[in-house]
């Protein structure tokens, strides 16, 4: 089994001011621990930037820009994608078919949003994921502060049984990477 890293939104605008996920400074220190481990088993790291044009993720704004401390390597694979599901209109299936790859490691920003909706799509497609468990994050919202959600998809997300492969949630210091 190959697997790859998906690293999804870890963006300027998500990471600082008035949008910044809870925690993100520790977060992307365990995004880069699990990155480590996937480029020395030699499996593809796919750094995802999510855009939207007029919000503060525009493409080529400072806010679409990747976070500080995020460790990118010139090896590291490069997607965009316009829509909360990584997969919509982008070639993320292509690459990882091109790869081989047959499993995938989740992390990134929002949990909610683009974390649940990449890992649900993954999930029915056929790709067993692991969700990095510390490694994902967002903001509060009216209802549930951010570590609440995050909590909350760390537990939806791998409790979801209808499409056969499944999810399980793993903190990042237990992340196992398979390679060819």
């Amino acid at each position: 089994m190959t697997t790859a890293l998906l690293i999804i939104d870890v963006q300027h605008a998500l990471c600082s001011g008035e949008h910044a996920a809870f925690e993100s400074r520790r977060v992307i220190d365990r995004i880069n621990v699990v990155a480590r481990k996937t480029r020395e088993a030699g499996a593809p790291v796919v750094v995802i930037q999510h855009e939207a044009p007029g919000s503060p993720l525009e493409y080529g704004t400072e806010g679409w820009g990747l976070a500080a401390g995020l460790d990118v390597q010139p090896t590291d694979i490069r997607l965009r994608k316009r829509a909360t599901d990584s997969f919509h209109n982008t070639d993320l299936q292509a690459i990882l078919q091109a790869h081989g790859v047959t499993k995938l490691v989740i992390c990134g920003f929002q949990s909610e949003f683009c974390v649940d909706t990449t890992t649900r799509r993954a999930l029915a497609l056929g790709y067993p994921v692991t969700l990095v468990s510390d490694a994902h994050s967002t903001v509060d919202n009216a209802v549930l502060s951010a570590a609440q959600i995050t909590a909350h998809h760390n537990e939806t997300l791998a409790n979801i049984t209808s499409f056969g492969p499944r999810a399980v949630a793993v903190p990042s210091d237990e992340v196992k990477i398979d390679a060819l």
